[in-house]
């Protein structure tokens, strides 16, 4: 089958379709000629996956699914949460993010993170959210240069290497959008959709 993925993020995409193909191929918006960034102006993740969603599915009027993830620090009360892409601004870039969240721990012992990922998959005129989250802590400094984001940073729990140390297939095994994945997958299978 195919999913419009409600999302100008290439990376994201790499790693959905690396777990869904073959039974799901994902649409990318420059497949479909559409170059606009999408709103986010909720307060949660949920709402803004559900906000992208709807407004790609209204859009195109074919099944879709978005997604929408948090870095979640627990020193810090959850930030940078909602705010995990423009953490530093909107016109900043990941390393400013980094940055920006590594002064914000200065001096903090309690280093623990989380990744948590909202996907909403819009079919049949439902909407229905999948939940991936992975648990880990903030290194001191960042190490690596593969993947994304604030992966430089992000030491998954029981390893010691940051996300972006790993190689791409092991990163995207303990991944929270791959856990996410898992979810929507089971539920393409038992729906009987694929």
């Amino acid at each position: 089958m195919e999913l419009i993925f409600a999302s100008q993020n290439n990376h994201k995409r790499e790693e959905l379709n690396r777990f869904l193909k073959p039974e799901v191929q994902l649409v990318s918006l420059k497949d479909l000629n559409y170059s606009q960034e999408l709103k986010e102006d909720f307060n949660t993740i949920e709402e803004n996956a559900l906000q992208k969603a709807r407004f790609i599915f209204n859009k195109f009027k074919q099944p879709c699914i978005s997604e929408d993830t948090a870095l979640e620090v627990e020193a810090l009360g959850g930030e940078p949460g909602v705010d995990t892409a423009h953490y530093a601004g909107k016109q900043q870039s990941a390393d400013a993010n980094m940055n920006l969240l590594l002064s914000n721990m200065q001096g903090l012992s309690n280093r623990k993170a989380r990744f948590r990922t909202i996907i909403c998959l819009i079919l049949n005129g439902e909407e229905i959210l999948f939940e991936g989250i992975c648990d880990g802590h903030i290194a001191l400094a960042p190490h690596g240069n593969q993947g994304f984001g604030y992966d430089p940073i992000f030491i998954p729990k029981e390893h010691t290497n940051t996300f972006a140390e790993m190689r791409k297939e092991q990163k995207i095994a303990l991944s929270h959008r791959t856990k996410a994945a898992e979810k929507l997958r089971s539920y393409l299978i038992d729906a009987g959709v694929i």
